[in-house]
């Protein structure tokens, strides 16, 4: 089954081909996660990047950031989509930043840590 979303068709191609191309078993996991339906996609709210994210690390969701809670460490969220009120939070402190953009800048897949 195809997803009708050509941005998300092409981010699970892109991310397979970088893992296919020893690329690191994390993005193998994002690919197939944003293959399931959209209902099994990860919705995770500020407050989980808060407590399970350490400063100055990349957090990788494979789903969309939600605004609710607070986020007080300098990280980097990487996500399919992010709600307006989560990405304004996200840039007070960290950076927000889609999928696509953290592949390209680590495409081994090191030091990241993947919260849904």
């Amino acid at each position: 089954m195809s997803k009708t979303n050509p941005r998300l068709n092409s981010l699970i191609a892109d991310l397979k081909a970088v893992a296919r191309d020893g690329g690191g078993d994390v993005w193998a996991d994002i690919a197939e996660r944003l293959e399931k339906p959209r209902s099994t996609h990860a919705e995770v709210n500020l407050g989980r990047i808060e407590r399970y994210a350490r400063e100055d690390e990349t957090v990788l969701v494979p789903g969309k950031v939600l605004g609710s809670g607070a986020l007080r460490k300098d990280v980097t969220v990487a996500a399919v989509d992010f709600s307006g009120s989560a990405r304004t939070k996200i840039e007070a402190v960290g950076e927000a930043i889609r999928l696509e953009e953290a592949l390209e800048n680590n495409p081994d897949g090191s030091d990241v840590r993947v919260i849904r």
